[in-house]
């Protein structure tokens, strides 16, 4: 069974920055794709910055140049988020692909406002 934990949530003022962090079970090097979505109250999901095992990184226009996908070298997956807007508000979910499908942790919220 694959889990993975998000943390680092919370409230930041406009302009401020959060890290967000993913534990996922077992060796990071076993996931093929690895990355960030979120959902705004009233929206659909959508992709935030996703990242393949080999280091190739795509974002969403929104979040292009403010934030950064990332890992190390065990079971951690990051997602640095500076400048932030009212608009990046929402419950930002961690996600991976390997060989047994897609998984999802429980999400964590980030409100931005003042």
């Amino acid at each position: 069974q694959v889990q993975l934990v998000e943390s680092g949530g919370g409230l930041v003022q406009p302009g401020g920055s959060l890290r967000l962090s993913c534990a996922l079970s077992g060796s990071i090097f076993s996931f093929n794709v690895m990355g960030w979505y979120r959902q705004a109250p009233g929206k659909e999901r959508e992709l935030v910055a996703r990242r393949t095992r080999y280091g190739s990184a795509i974002y969403a226009d929104s979040v292009k140049g403010r934030f950064t996908i990332s890992r190390d070298n065990t079971n951690m997956l990051y997602l640095q988020m500076d400048s932030l807007k009212p608009e990046d508000t929402a419950v930002y979910y961690c996600n991976a692909d390997n060989q047994y499908g897609t998984h999802w942790g429980q999400g964590t919220q980030v409100t931005v406002s003042s």
